[in-house]
């Protein structure tokens, strides 16, 4: 893969997002941050041109079909970027007294999660393979092998991130265009600690934005952590489906 000039960073106020900008952030590099929190957004910017990269800003709301439309043929303008991280993402649960979500919560849920990141990997793939290089990373979560109780539209929605980036790789593997995974566990951020249930071997947002850009850069299937909770998590998917209940049951992921 070429040195990355021009990176697309969605989600770019939240954690991992801002961390992943200003791991990139470097002269020569163009970031262009998308994010729905415009005053937060600028000061994520200015730290990354303190950092010698040059930077645009989007507050485009990705759940606005129109707005997210019209931001995709601007990106797909020469010249076209080199990376997109798909980070932008929402949590829900089920409540403290386990009520359930609600069918508003989860329509807005998967609309950001789901609908607005295949829209715009789809958009950004056609015009990477035209051109013949370029990278994809969609940041699923360890919650896309096995569905939490607390979290079901969450989980829901991060295994379609996971099989669509999986098939996604394969098509465009013969056209110069890679395609990451990226798996995460625990990282600290407000969504995580709002989050119910124990966080387990909780990673700093900088940790995760090395190991992240580290896969990337090796063009890596898949990127998860933390090890041994990626590998926990990988067996609830493989085993039968009874005992990957009662054991995250006993492990106390169901309240």
């Amino acid at each position: 893969m070429p040195d990355i000039t021009r990176v697309v960073i969605t989600g770019a106020t939240g954690a991992i997002g801002s961390a992943l900008a200003e791991h990139y952030a470097a002269a020569g590099t163009h970031l262009i941050l998308q994010g729905r929190q415009p005053g937060v957004l600028a000061q994520v910017a200015q730290r990354c041109q303190a950092r010698g990269a040059t930077t645009a800003i989007h507050a485009v709301d990705l759940t606005d079909r129109a707005a997210l439309l019209a931001w995709c043929e601007q990106l797909e303008t020469a010249p076209i970027p080199d990376l997109l991280i798909a980070n932008a993402g929402m949590n829900t649960d089920t409540g403290p007294s386990r009520a359930g979500e609600t069918w508003q919560t989860q329509q807005q849920l998967l609309e950001l999660n789901v609908n607005s990141t295949l829209l715009l990997s789809n958009r950004l793939a056609a015009a990477m393979k035209a051109r013949g290089r370029g990278q994809i990373a969609l940041i699923s979560s360890l919650a896309g092998y096995y569905g939490l109780p607390v979290t079901p539209s969450y989980s829901a929605s991060k295994a379609a991130i996971k099989a669509y980036g999986e098939a996604l790789r394969g098509w465009l593997a013969e056209f110069g265009v890679g395609v990451t995974v990226v798996m995460p566990g625990y990282v600290a951020s407000p969504m995580c600690h709002a989050m119910p249930g124990p966080k387990p071997l909780l990673w700093t947002p900088q940790r995760a934005a090395r190991t992240i850009a580290r896969g990337i850069d090796r063009n890596r299937a898949r990127v998860s952590f933390p090890f041994p909770l990626n590998f926990g998590s990988w067996w609830l998917a493989v085993l039968p489906a009874a005992l990957s209940q009662r054991i995250v049951k006993l492990l106390g992921f169901d309240r």
